[in-house]
């Protein structure tokens, strides 16, 4: 008698692959996730942590990091299914859990994004991925996450740590649900039309604007770290930026929900603008001020990462190119020359210029998509037939589209950025007290980045006496040493990064 057939991936019944399931769409998607997490963790950590100043190093990677994991807890309790759950209003989808074995095993899908006709018939069904609900919650909690970790770049160097606490999790559900849903989920701008190919809006503009509304109500840093608040580690920084380059692949690459075409058309174009961004904006710097600066090549290359987003997998690759070349200079020129003519943006404390970097160039990537996206690629992606941009037979409503969707996501977060704001205000301090600013990681955390001899600390003058006897045969050349050190007053060094 026959042995019967051992299990195995591929025996005839598998109850862990149902018929809707594509292992190809899951593991690409799953990988995408991971990449834009990397993007934040330990990417932005590792670049907050280092373009700082030295004694802001552990705060500002400790705000992106607590970013992250309140953003996790607070999108499987509630969040997931209000950015893309079924629909409660225009602008918001119903709150529930994303917890239960039931929910997060079933097919994903998109409740809202079912399209209907006048008559109620149906037009367009609703979107639904070959891949179960769980790895939809993860991806789309990596896009919010890094939302609100790009945020706190606005307020580095002198939020009160436990204000960030109470905000965070308030803005994750009262902005950011509403640009996601409005956008992705099916609320009113997805059917109306509006093109937000991966996040130049939901993500970047909305960053953006809500970091610079939140900075100008939390005030600035001390003038001393305003004027000077050079990078404590030059190096680092790069390599937070190489991640979060690289981690862009995720990010626009897992825009479509498969491994398609647009998917692979967004992952070359994200590379070719960031490079192409880059170059100008290096190009400019040696221009107007006779050398390429470090920290200007990694501004250029994230305006050119951000401008692409909006429709990386939706226009040519030599318009991605144009797009990197409008994102290296209009942010520019916003940054080094409008910054310094207006009132309002120079006294705005945005410490990381994520209003210039990510705002701008969120807009400006919105605005030539309207004006870029193939007939084509949109028929790929684009629930509504017939969509494409200006320069190819869209005329001027797809840009004014663009224009309104922008209008309400910049309305929306300066209103309830603000509110949000002023209740936490009622609640804990906004802002550091000046000493605390003074003093920076060991006032607000009590630790310090780098444990470097000397950094704060006397030189004992009597410790390891022995070793040094030995190491100089007698202790009459390492006493001369000591005494002319302490009659001197240089009893330590302090490092300043």
């Amino acid at each position: 008698m026959a042995a019967p057939p051992q299990p195995g991936p591929y025996a005839p019944d598998l109850p862990a692959v149902p018929a809707w399931l594509n292992k190809g769409d899951n593991a690409w998607q799953l990988t995408a996730a991971t990449f834009v997490g990397i993007q934040s963790m330990p990417g932005l950590v590792v670049l907050y942590g280092s373009i700082v100043k030295k004694k802001w190093a552990v705060n500002s990677a400790f705000m992106a990091m607590y970013a992250y994991a309140s953003t996790l807890i607070v999108w499987v309790l509630v969040g997931f299914r209000m950015a893309f759950g079924d629909r409660l209003l225009p602008f918001w989808g119903k709150a529930g859990p994303a917890l239960a074995e039931g929910f997060l095993t079933a097919r994903a899908s998109f409740p809202a994004t079912a399209r209907h006709g006048a008559d109620g018939a149906l037009v367009a069904p609703r979107t639904e991925p070959y891949y179960p609900e769980v790895t939809l919650v993860l991806f789309e909690f990596e896009m919010a996450a890094i939302t609100l970790v790009l945020l706190a770049g606005s307020l580095l160097g002198r939020m009160n740590i436990r204000a960030w606490m109470a905000f965070t999790p308030l803005w994750l559900l009262l902005s950011y649900t509403i640009c996601a849903f409005s956008l992705w989920g099916g609320g009113f701008l997805y059917q109306w039309g509006v093109i937000d190919y991966s996040g130049g809006y939901v993500v970047h503009l909305s960053s953006g604007v809500a970091g610079f509304t939140a900075a100008y109500w939390v005030g600035p840093r001390l003038k001393s770290d305003r004027e000077r608040f050079a990078p404590n580690n030059i190096l680092l920084m790069i390599a937070g930026g190489g991640l979060l380059w690289l981690g862009w692949a995720g990010f626009n690459g897992g825009a479509p929900y498969a491994p398609n075409i647009t998917a692979s058309v967004a992952v070359l174009n994200t590379n070719v603008s960031a490079a192409t961004s880059l170059l100008t904006w290096t190009c400019l710097d040696v221009i107007f001020f006779g050398k390429p600066s470090v920290i200007g090549a990694v501004q250029g290359m994230m305006t050119g990462l951000v401008c692409v987003t909006a429709g990386a997998g939706l226009v040519h690759t030599w318009a991605a190119i144009l797009m990197g070349v409008c994102a290296g200079s209009v942010p520019w020129v916003t940054m080094m020359i409008l910054h310094k003519r207006s009132a309002l943006l120079q006294k705005v404390d945005d410490t990381l210029a994520v209003f210039h970097t990510h705002a701008v160039a969120g807009l400006l990537g919105g605005v030539l998509t309207g004006l870029l996206a193939t007939p084509d690629l949109m028929a790929l992606h684009s629930h509504l037939p017939g969509a494409r941009g200006a320069f190819y037979g869209g005329g001027v409503a797809q840009v004014g589209k663009q224009l309104g969707g922008a209008l309400f996501v910049i309305a929306w977060n300066v209103v309830v950025t603000t509110g949000i704001i002023l209740a936490v205000a009622l609640v804990v301090p906004l802002r550091m007290p000046d000493e605390q600013l003074r003093i920076g990681d060991d006032a607000a955390h009590g630790e310090e980045a780098y444990a470097l001899w000397g950094d704060g600390e006397r030189f004992d003058l009597t410790r390891n006496e022995a070793a040094r006897t030995g190491a100089w045969g007698n202790g009459v050349r390492e006493e001369t040493v000591d005494h002319r050190l302490a009659g001197t007053g240089a009893r330590g060094l302090t490092i300043q990064l």
